[in-house]
């Protein structure tokens, strides 16, 4: 029959078409009394309006021409069931149950529309207009549609296939209504046009679905991948700003300027880096998560730019916090310096002073010719005179060397006032030089004349000798008390303090020392009354008098000591406090710094330990940095304390050994253990989630991952990576993962006997490739994750992709922009549009785009 219909398929399309029976049968089916006279006309239309014109024609000369109805009804059934329902097939159900669950579907949202059956659910024409409206809406109002109106509706629907949807009318809308139970096979076949008619738009609408997901996740990365661009530049352009900053080492001439710069370094480390550490950390956080969800959505690895690889970042930081650290540690030394040079400025400005005042009139008087005119006593006077004098300079030359001393350590500590120092220093050993010259000079003439002078007052004389010695003892004393002193710990001050306490000891035999002076004195005035003797005003021998030494030593007694007293006692109570902040760090120090040590201990050990699901211990990860950022006080209050030290100017704390930097470098390494461990559950979380893992699935990998990680440092070396696939069942040498779950030692050590104690090198070798794209010879546990979900998970493919596009495109090898806009979300078909290259085919027309290489470039497979 096939051969025939093949041959006279045009005469018989002509001779149905002709033959005047085809109305006749038409008017004699539906004057039939059968109740499958609807389905009757119903059949011979629908075979007609679908080219089976050998069937009809068959049928039609055979049967229905000889008046055979029923046989004839039969018949066209069995041949619509074959060629329009039995294909039809929806979870699996019969024809006739598919059909109808597909209309359920379709029809479900909408009011007065309940399809339970193929007769009456469709006798008001509802649930044709419904199955209209839901997949061309713009065709039919269907709000407007009434119950009560049935003829109208049926119309409407009919009339709407057959001229937008290429549905023959098969069916009259009176044989529907007029009769109490339409007929179901009739209704079927009906039904079952609309089916086929949707089914294609159907497909369509999956393929831009999943085309649309996949652009969707490719947007979104690009997007967290411009994100980390411009986070990495602005930290990097951050840093690079800040270290010459902290590289500078030009130095400040005075305290006050090198207060401010140490000031200046304190609001960088309370203001401006604190963000920029939150900034580094969150840049961590965001280039693992994008990395994750490429590897998730089957994409390449995002590689940054040149010079902002995390490495590159870390590298920049630590060149920072390098140069942070000898920026602070410059400034403290500078500050000392120049604490030094202050100290020893002042100092040399006391002494010269007293030096300048001692030397004041002393090469006038050495000048002088007085002992031309003298006397003979008044000679030897004079030249006992010069001998105290000379004695006196001899005791004033430690000075001379000591202010020389001094300005030579100003000039090698680079003291800004050097040029004066130096000046004044010059000015005081050029006097001094003179002084020896000119005392030389007057003892040779003194000498000259000491022949004819003998008469010596030896009272005078011994009051002399020991008034200058007592005399240049209590101006050493005085200079002594009045000396500014510097100390940096209690130690220093009580050494200070016992040596103050040594000088008192001697004051008693000192005032014996200026009694007996006195004493002295007193003869000689008892001697010159008795004897009748008018003295002649002061002692010849010396310019010291009994009321000068007196005046001295009750300046020395009543108020240079009391005030040296004080001042060492006020020295100690600061020294003390100092002594208490040292203290008051240190207790803090030695309790915070265990604590941040023991909470990197238990968040490595949370990480390992496996206690309930991932939600269950991301819940628990941030409860616990909750009470990391609450314990942040307890650091703020150690800054204070800290700050506070440095403004006493304290350098050393004997009672800890941590330092605020080593603190604040561990508190910043907590915070960021704590949010890169968060981090690694929810990629975690998100791997479950996307590969479809089940958590006993993850348990049984971590537990694997853990019982191999012998030294817990999170990751495996290659071999114990290679023996953790074994324990899991996975046959490297056959390429597939068989699951036999955590193996004991016993089974473990049969299964290496039965595989040669070792994996497919080949095989092995791919899979480190996979996990270990770095070569580091270490594999991750997210690392290992990502492997297993890929190796037991479906994901989509450039295949899928590339099948997807060609339903679109209705089987071409290439897609244009319109259609592309008629299946796609405006935004995505943009996309789309923007990145596809031209097709450049045989079969390639104008504005063709390759949707090919396209795909291939979405999962890295070749460049756009």
């Amino acid at each position: 029959h096939d051969h025939i219909y093949m041959e006279q398929e045009n005469d018989w399309d002509r001779d149905l078409l002709l033959d005047p029976a085809w109305e006749k049968q038409q008017r004699k089916v539906r004057a039939s009394e059968s109740p499958g006279a609807a389905a009757g006309a119903c059949a011979m239309r629908y075979l007609f309006y679908n080219n089976n014109n050998y069937y009809y024609y068959l049928f039609f000369k055979a049967k229905i021409v000889d008046g055979n109805a029923k046989m004839t009804l039969g018949m066209i059934w069995t041949i619509i069931l074959r060629f329009a329902i039995q294909d039809i097939s929806v979870e699996e159900t019969s024809a006739k149950e598919g059909l109808l669950l597909w209309c359920q579907r379709k029809t479900a949202p909408y009011k007065n529309v309940n399809v339970q059956n193929f007769h009456i659910s469709w006798k008001d024409g509802l649930a044709f207009n419904a199955l209209i409206h839901r997949h061309r809406p713009e065709l039919i109002d269907y709000d407007k549609l009434r119950k009560d109106d049935p003829v109208t509706n049926l119309n409407n629907a009919f009339e709407v296939a057959e001229r937008y949807l290429d549905i023959p009318k098969m069916l009259d809308a009176e044989d529907i209504v007029n009769t109490a139970r339409p007929d179901e096979k009739a209704i079927m076949t009906y039904v079952s046009s609309f089916y086929h008619a949707f089914s294609g738009a159907q497909k369509a609408e999956t393929a831009a679905n999943r085309i649309c997901k996949v652009l969707a996740v490719n947007q979104e990365n690009e997007h967290l991948m411009e994100d980390y661009e411009k986070l990495a530049s602005d930290l990097l352009e951050w840093i690079r700003r800040t270290i010459p900053w902290l590289e500078n080492r030009a130095p400040e001439k005075t305290m006050t300027e090198m207060q401010q710069k140490l000031e200046d370094f304190r609001d960088y480390r309370r203001v401006h880096k604190p963000p920029k550490v939150q900034e580094k950390c969150q840049l961590e956080i965001n280039f693992n998560t994008l990395q994750t969800k490429l590897r998730l959505s089957n994409r390449p690895a995002f590689m940054p730019s040149e010079g902002r690889m995390v490495s590159d970042i870390n590298g920049a930081w630590h060149k920072l916090e390098g140069a942070e650290k000898g920026y602070e540690e410059w400034l403290l030394n500078e500050i000392r310096r120049l604490e030094r040079l202050d100290h020893l400025a002042e100092k040399f400005r006391q002494k010269a002073a007293i030096h300048e005042s001692w030397t004041d009139g002393k090469e006038a008087m050495l000048t002088q010719k007085d002992y031309e005119t003298a006397s003979l006593s008044e000679i030897k006077a004079l030249l006992k005179k010069h001998e105290a004098f000379e004695s006196d300079l001899a005791a004033h030359q430690d000075r001379v060397e000591q202010i020389a001393a001094i300005a030579q350590e100003l000039n090698e500590l680079d003291y800004y006032d050097s040029p004066s120092v130096n000046a004044r220093c010059q000015k005081i050993c050029e006097q001094w030089d003179a002084l020896g010259s000119l005392t030389q000079s007057r003892r040779e003439s003194l000498e000259r004349t000491e022949k004819q002078l003998e008469s010596i007052d030896e009272l005078y004389l011994e009051y002399a000798k020991r008034a200058a010695p007592f005399n240049n003892w209590m101006e050493g004393a005085m200079e002594d008390l009045q000396d500014m002193f510097i100390v940096h710990n209690i130690e220093e001050i009580q050494g200070l303090i016992t040596a103050h306490d040594q000088f008192k000891s001697t004051l008693p035999e000192a005032n014996k020392e200026r009694e007996a002076i006195q004493a002295i004195q007193a003869e000689v005035q008892k001697i010159a009354q008795y004897n009748g003797i008018k003295l002649a005003g002061n002692n010849p021998y010396t310019t010291i008098t009994p009321q000068s030494i007196d005046k001295k030593w009750e300046k020395v007694r009543s108020q240079l000591v009391p005030q040296r007293d004080q001042a060492l006692q006020e020295e100690l109570a600061r020294q003390q406090s100092n002594d208490h902040l040292r203290r008051q760090f240190a207790n803090q120090a030695n309790m915070i710094g265990p604590w941040i040590q023991n909470k990197m201990e238990e968040i490595g050990r949370i990480s390992i330990e496996m206690n309930g699901t991932l939600e269950d211990q991301l819940t628990h990860l941030r409860q616990y940095e909750q009470s990391i950022i609450e314990y942040k006080p307890n650091i703020d209050q150690l800054e204070g304390d800290h700050q506070l030290i440095q403004e006493a100017l304290i350098f050393d704390n004997k009672y800890t050994a941590y330092t605020m930097e080593h603190l604040r470098v561990g508190w910043e390494q907590l915070l960021t253990t704590i949010a890169r461990t968060i981090n690694e559950i929810e990629n975690q979380i998100l791997t479950r989630d996307a590969k479809g893992i089940s958590q006993e699935q993850l348990h049984e990998y971590r537990t694997s991952f853990n019982h191999f990680d012998k030294d817990h440092s999170g990751v495996l070396q290659a071999e114990e990576f290679k023996a953790c696939l074994i324990s899991l069942g996975y046959d490297v040498e056959n390429d597939k993962q068989k699951r036999t779950g955590i193996m004991d030692s016993d089974d473990f050590r049969a299964l290496l006997i039965s595989t040669g104690n070792s994996l497919g090198d080949a095989e092995f070798g791919r899979i480190m490739g996979i996990v270990d794209p770095n070569n580091s010879g270490a594999v991750t546990f997210q690392a290992f994750i990502d492997f297993m979900s890929r190796e037991t998970t479906d994901t989509d493919t450039a295949d899928q992709v590339i099948a997807s596009f060609k339903i679109l495109a209705g089987d071409k090898n290439y897609i244009t922009a319109e259609e592309l806009r008629r299946e796609l979300p405006p935004d995505q078909a943009e996309y789309c549009i923007a990145r596809m290259a031209p097709y450049t085919g045989p079969d390639a027309v104008p504005g063709a785009l390759d949707y090919m290489s396209f795909s291939t470039a979405l999962y890295g497979e070749s460049d756009l």
